[in-house]
């Protein structure tokens, strides 16, 4: 549903999968780094975009000629540790689409708990051709926000 603020919030795509924590993700004290859980949200949000728009990400690139939605902000709560070989849930949910980015929330449960939380923003992006590299701000194509709205 479009407000007059140009965000779509009703209705909106989310992804829930169940993931093994492995060695490779914990510290030495043996619960998850907490770069493990960014990496964890950022292939959450790809499997949620591929899911609403039935192609993979390479694929997308060709269809969309797109650069990409990278991450522009992002913060993460830690509630409760987890640890090598639990299996936690990640629940990933579209919060909001505006104009050129858009909002998601991740929440990861142990055993029905609260573990964590992460937020982000993302862009969808352009190479910029007056920048060499650069990145710039594209809005979002109007069937791509239509699905990801719908699901």
């Amino acid at each position: 549903m479009r407000s007059n603020t140009g965000w779509v919030d009703a209705g909106m795509a989310s992804l829930t999968r169940t993931v093994r924590i492995e060695w490779g993700d914990c510290d030495p004290a043996g619960i998850v780094f907490y770069p493990r859980y960014i990496a964890m949200f950022d292939h959450s949000t790809t499997l949620l975009i591929e899911q609403a728009l039935g192609a993979r990400k390479h694929e997308l690139y060709r269809t969309y000629a797109f650069d990409g939605y990278p991450v522009v902000e992002n913060r993460a709560r830690f509630l409760k540790p987890t640890r090598f070989g639990d299996d936690v849930v990640i629940e990933t949910s579209l919060a909001a689409i505006r104009r050129s980015s858009f909002d998601l929330t991740h929440r990861v449960s142990l055993e029905g708990v609260l573990a964590a939380e992460g937020f982000e923003t993302r862009v969808w992006s352009v190479r910029d051709k007056t920048r060499p590299n650069g990145l710039r701000a594209e809005p979002i194509p109007p069937d791509v926000v239509a699905r990801l709205s719908a699901s």
